[in-house]
């Protein structure tokens, strides 16, 4: 099970490979998953945004948590599982499903389009943590519609079982005044404020782009956490021309498209409503890659 001591560092929310036909392409996850462990990160991340956890079943999720866990099995690496969506009551039965299949804590989002008030918001994080399954609440008000209030998130952030948050909140307003409070660690969740928010006391970052670069972001945290802020902030800049990129159309489409690219995964297909990104973007993303290649980054 998750601690609070294990939350810092880089956690890799992993894209869902399907293959043409639509289907979870376990081949590709196995061998995209493999690359990304051997670097040191410190969590791997199954069925959050990223991994498009929407349009994915139950059956599916099953069998991404159990391939996910037989990858572990001869690491450290702990796995969470998202299993929050807008229904409290699913919400709990993913979460104990999750927990029954061995994942080691559970990413629950505040729930999308139903716009719930702060106290239905605080109230759905305590159902789930319930379960027992240790919880990292997700906070990402461009996604659901609404977002925490300063006060909501050290609500709860102080309910038993809940051991961190991700802040995708867009600003470093919650991180900045959760951490006056000593609160529970808080990973960075927007990519292009990784560096900042880690400045103004965030443990890490759960980091979609980290998917194509591992190294490269691992090493940013690295130079900050040993107090290397000039070396931390040289190599964050590096970063940023890709980060522009991977988000300049709805995540996880760019990624997938540059990890098909690559030969990471077998297919950049995603299921509808998500598409395949635009010309333009794979010109942008081809000329990128090419001169990384070049310039050796």
């Amino acid at each position: 099970m998750l601690t609070e001591q294990q939350v810092f560092g880089v956690y890799v929310p992993v894209v869902t490979p399907f293959n043409t036909a639509g289907e979870v392409d376990l081949d590709s996850y196995e061998h995209y998953v493999n690359n990304i462990i051997k670097h040191n990160i410190q969590g791997l991340v199954v069925n959050g945004t990223t991994g498009e956890s929407p349009t994915v079943t139950v059956e599916e999720f099953q069998l991404l948590v159990n391939a996910s866990r037989e990858l572990l099995k001869q690491s450290s690496i702990p796995l969470m599982v998202g299993t929050g969506t807008n229904d409290t009551a699913s919400t709990v039965k993913r979460t104990e499903l999750a927990g029954h299949l061995g994942a080691d804590a559970a990413l629950v989002v505040v729930p999308y389009y139903s716009r719930p008030s702060q106290q239905g918001i605080i109230e759905h994080f305590r159902k789930a943590a319930e379960v027992g399954v240790p919880i990292m609440a997700y906070d990402i008000p461009g996604r659901t519609g609404v977002g925490m209030t300063v006060d909501t998130a050290r609500t709860i952030l102080e309910m038993d079982n809940v051991v961190g948050l991700k802040d995708c909140s867009g600003s470093p307003l919650l991180v900045t005044e959760l951490t006056k409070y000593g609160s529970k660690p808080i990973l960075c969740g927007d990519d292009q404020h990784f560096l900042d928010m880690l400045g103004r006391g965030a443990a890490g970052g759960m980091l979609a782009s980290a998917n194509v670069r591992p190294a490269e972001f691992i090493e940013i945290y690295e130079y900050f956490a040993s107090g290397q802020l000039e070396q931390a902030k040289q190599a964050f800049e590096r970063q940023t021309p890709l980060i522009s990129l991977l988000f300049k159309e709805s995540n996880p489409a760019p990624i997938k498209w540059l990890l098909s690219h690559t030969g990471v995964i077998g297919s950049d297909t995603l299921r509808l409503p998500l598409m395949s990104i635009s010309t333009g973007l794979q010109e942008e993303l081809r000329a990128y890659q090419a001169g990384a290649l070049v310039s050796g980054l």
